[in-house]
């Protein structure tokens, strides 16, 4: 049965959609079978993202890894019984129809709270959380005081998870892998950055996940979404050097995708 990755975080702009193609072209080009589930059923950045690559290796016969999007069932409501959830039964089928025949799925959800978000949260085998290097970012995971150093209690998104830990729990399901990546953290050394690095480590000792490198702030990711490519295609595309920004950022990934520990996947990007 497929292995279930869900990219979450009630807020928008932490990089959930670059950190999904990322993880998923990258296990695609090591022979894995993809599948990628876009829960923002309005804005669409992963299904975009995956929808220009599509069109770029149709326009260019390239022949670059490929992650299959799927689109949620349409279900009839006049079959929905008294106290389901249409959204459940979405995403429920969409899983049982995907899960034996793919190795990984691939979860994207939006940057608010929804039930298909709620849902899928529940569904993770590994729980991924981009979190900007802010305390803007990090008041959805916990409330401090108001020096950044004290943690008074976990906050809104730390709470659904706890809840479909719970839910997981009663299911028999094994425990949610949750890992929480730190994105556009600073080079330089500044208090901010200090007092966030202690914030988390001191949460991730208090509601258990574990934290882990992200990307920085770098001008190729949004190059490259409109023809839907990654970090790992650049040479495939006919960029024979690759600068110092661009070396750096493949070490980000592999640093990343490392830190993750997805069973039986072995990284050498």
């Amino acid at each position: 049965m497929a292995h279930i990755i869900v990219v979450g975080n009630e807020k928008g702009g932490a990089g959930k959609s670059t950190v999904s193609m990322h993880v998923a072209t990258t296990l695609g080009r090591m022979g894995y079978k993809v599948a990628g589930l876009d829960l923002d059923l309005r804005q669409r950045s992963l299904g975009r993202y995956l929808e220009n690559r599509l069109a770029f290796i149709a326009a260019t016969d390239l022949n670059l890894p490929m992650v299959a999007l799927h689109e949620l069932p349409e279900i009839n409501p006049d079959t929905v019984q008294p106290g389901e959830n249409i959204y459940d039964l979405r995403l429920s089928e969409a899983i049982s129809e995907l899960e034996p025949e793919y190795d990984f799925i691939l979860i994207d959800c939006p940057g608010s709270h929804t039930r298909l978000s709620q849902v899928a949260h529940s569904l993770a085998d590994t729980l991924i959380t981009p979190l900007n290097d802010s305390f803007v970012d990090f008041d959805l995971l916990a409330h401090t005081d108001e020096h950044g150093e004290k943690i008074k209690g976990p906050s809104v998104y730390s709470e659904m998870v706890w809840n479909a830990r719970q839910l997981r729990a009663q299911a028999g399901l094994p425990p949610i892998d949750w890992i929480v990546i730190r994105n556009r953290v600073g080079t330089q050394r500044m208090v901010n950055k200090e007092k966030m690095e202690r914030a988390i480590k001191m949460l991730s000792k208090r509601i258990g996940f574990r934290v882990a490198p992200g990307f920085s702030e770098r001008v190729i990711f949004r190059e490259l979404f409109p023809r839907g490519l990654t970090l790992l295609d650049l040479k495939d595309v006919g960029v024979k050097q690759l600068n110092i920004s661009n070396i750096a950022a493949r070490q980000e990934l592999r640093d990343m995708m490392k830190a993750l520990e997805l069973p039986d996947v072995d990284i050498d990007i």
